[in-house]
């Protein structure tokens, strides 16, 4: 993960970061690159629910997936952890919190 630049990658981090599934994706991936089914099975979900949460942490730039043929031909999509180190402290958040963008609510 490149190095946080303003407050909206850093909330974009901290929502990925915001959920307990997304928390064990990391943990799992950080030992080893898996593809979408092993996972599914691990986590105890469906397959269409890890999607939604690869996507927030591919959003983010924690995760990466790529396709890749297996010797019998089938697609596989697997994911790897992108190494990251997030020194969360009050002066990041100083340093950041003038970009964050606030969503104006509609009246």
């Amino acid at each position: 993960m490149e190095y946080i630049k303003n407050g909206d990658q850093l909330l974009l981090v901290l929502e990925a970061l915001s959920n307990p599934y997304r928390l064990k994706i990391v943990a799992i991936l950080q030992k080893e690159r898996k593809y979408v089914s092993q996972l599914a099975r691990e986590l105890g979900i469906s397959r269409p629910l890890l999607y939604l949460h690869l996507q927030k942490l591919e959003n983010a730039k924690l995760i990466n997936g790529h396709h890749e043929i297996s010797e019998d031909g089938k697609a596989m999509k697997y994911y790897e952890l992108i190494p990251f180190y997030l020194p969360l402290t009050e002066g990041l958040i100083t340093d950041l919190a003038d970009s964050v963008t606030i969503k104006k609510r509609k009246e």
